[in-house]
């Protein structure tokens, strides 16, 4: 992703930020996972559950919620690289973790919680 593109994705996700927070809150207090990720799309996804969807908002990007294990059950991470992916997740109490789908392809990026 193009450094022009993410300082957009990240001030637009900025309005969102406490919301993800709660979110990722959520899914480690009620022990879903230790890695809540968000996915952030312009698309119909088939992944995690919708907590804002871009048609309803002024925004672009609909995010999701959901974990690493769905990632794993829907084939997104390779049993293989699930050990190199949890070396390099950031704590979820500071960083939020974003699986960013966009016409350059997906990637991962942390975005800093803000309170």
């Amino acid at each position: 992703m193009s450094q022009l593109k993410f300082r957009f994705l990240e001030q637009e996700l900025q309005a969102y930020n406490k919301m993800l927070g709660q979110a990722a809150d959520t899914v480690l207090d009620q022990d879903v996972s230790k890695y809540p990720i968000f996915i952030v799309h312009q698309q119909d996804i088939a992944a995690g559950i919708p907590l804002v969807k871009h048609a309803e908002t002024e925004g672009t990007w609909s995010v999701n919620v959901s974990t690493l294990e769905e990632f794993v059950t829907k084939q997104l991470i390779e049993m293989e690289k699930l050990d190199n992916f949890r070396a390099i997740y950031k704590n979820p109490k500071e960083n939020l973790c974003l699986f960013v789908l966009s016409e350059l392809g997906a990637t991962f990026i942390f975005l800093p919680r803000k309170e």
